[in-house]
This record gives C-alpha cells, sequence and structure tokens, in this order.
C-alpha cells in the first residue's frame, strides 16, 4: 500500500490506535480526516496535526453514519481510504443478566454494525478512487476470545470473518481490503489504564505501517500474529491459559 498521497478516513481517530495512524499517515505525506464522539478530543488532534480534517460523529447512530458518508462525499470526495478503527470494549459479566441493555447495543453497534455500514455506503465511492483500500482494525480476540468482554472479542470475529468474505467479494475491484488485528495496546480501550501491560501504540503502528507499505493483506502483532496464525488445537490452548488468568 502507498501510504502518502491518500485521503484517509479514520474512524475513531481522535485517541489510541487511530491518532497514532493518523499521525503516520499524515507524516507520510497523506491528508487524514478523523471522525469521533468528542469535539475537544478532536480538537487537541487538530492542534497535534496541523491539516487534520474532523468531525464529530456517533457511530452507534445509523443517522450519524448516513451523515458522515454524505459529509464525506461533498466535503472530502477525495477520500480513497477508509480505516474503520473505532470500537468499545466492556467487561460483562452474563452471569448477572443484561445489564444495561443500550450499553451492549452500542458495542455492538460500534464495533460490528458500523464498519459493515460504512463500507457499504462508501464502496460505490471508494471505487471511483486511485487506489482505494478499506482497512478493518480487529483483535488477537477475533481468533481466540477472552471470556470476561465477551461482545468485543464476538464482535471483533465478526469483523475479521466479515473482512474475508469482503476480500472476496471486491478481488475483481480496485478497492484493496486490508486486516489489523492488534494484541493489548497500552491505550486507553475500556478506560484509562486497563491496559497499561498492553505493548506501545508506536512500537505497535510503527510494525503496522512498515507491513502496509510491503503490500500485506492481514496484519497482526506480537499475540495478535501468534493466534492469526495458530491452528485450533493450539488456539484452545491459548484460550484456557488466558482465561485462566482472567
Amino acid at each position: 500500500m502507498n501510504l502518502s498521497s491518500n485521503t484517509v478516513l479514520i474512524t475513531g481517530g481522535a485517541s489510541g490506535i487511530g491518532l497514532a495512524l493518523a499521525n503516520r499517515f499524515h507524516r507520510a505525506g497523506s491528508t487524514v480526516a478523523i471522525c469521533g464522539r468528542r469535539e475537544d478530543k478532536l480538537r487537541d488532534a487538530r492542534e497535534r496535526l496541523p491539516g487534520l480534517l474532523t468531525r464529530v460523529c456517533d457511530l452507534s447512530r445509523r443517522a450519524d453514519r448516513h451523515a458522515l458518508a454524505a459529509w464525506v462525499m461533498n466535503d472530502v470526495p477525495a477520500v480513497n481510504v477508509l480505516v474503520n478503527n473505532a470500537g468499545v470494549q466492556r467487561v460483562l459479566r452474563l452471569e448477572d443478566g443484561d445489564g444495561d441493555w443500550e450499553l451492549t447495543q452500542a458495542e455492538i453497534a460500534i464495533n460490528f454494525e458500523a464498519p459493515v455500514h460504512l463500507a457499504a455506503l462508501l464502496i460505490p465511492h471508494l471505487r471511483q478512487q486511485k487506489d482505494p483500500g478499506i482497512l478493518n482494525v480487529t483483535s488477537g480476540l477475533a481468533f481466540t476470545p477472552l471470556a470476561r468482554v465477551p461482545v468485543y472479542s464476538a464482535t471483533k470475529a465478526a469483523l475479521h470473518s466479515f473482512t474475508l468474505s469482503l476480500r472476496h467479494q471486491l478481488a475483481s475491484t480496485p478497492i484493496k481490503v486490508i486486516e489489523i488485528a492488534p494484541p493489548a495496546v497500552d491505550t486507553d480501550l475500556g478506560g484509562p489504564g486497563l491496559h497499561t501491560f498492553g505493548v506501545n501504540v508506536d512500537e505497535f503502528v510503527d510494525a503496522v505501517m512498515l507491513r502496509l507499505a510491503a503490500g500485506e493483506s492481514e496484519i497482526g502483532y506480537g499475540f495478535a500474529e501468534q493466534v492469526r496464525m495458530a491452528s485450533r488445537h493450539d488456539l484452545d490452548a491459548v484460550f484456557q491459559q488466558i482465561n485462566q488468568r482472567g
């Protein structure tokens, strides 16, 4: 993938992996647009990256996704790369009942419904662009779930499956479909301080950008690379190991 001369839309781009990707594409010479739910975070990102384009958007809402696609086609029509990065991770104890179903529904919508919907909305536009691409950010937990975050794990598994099918369906088009599977990364996913054990976000994203430039279509790192390449037997063993730890 050519990292320069693109116009890249990154969902959930105001912090964490999304902001690190925005930074790398920006440094490589691409125009970058991001969306997120919080204007203050978007403002901070604009201050860090001159020329960054931003839009407030709640991807759990169907209307907001339509509005985002319309904004792209009307205000940023050069967008040729969509990065579906936005994600929510919640600890959920299912034996306690349904909890707050609205939060669970939003987690499903942001993690899975939004990438599918945005792809469907923007594919006709992307097909008309030079060097178009769709990058879906999944997780190592797409391959072996962490039981205490069951909805997150399941949505990432669904997004991995969708990405495989999307790549197959778009094989005859110019759109490249790429999956990025992070391990645990030291970001605020799930809440501040919950992933301090994870790999450094800059270390992870630097490795991803090298492999994007090399033309790879499925990219893992650390734990995610291990499980991405594992046999079913090995995945079962990893599942038992990570869930014994909590």
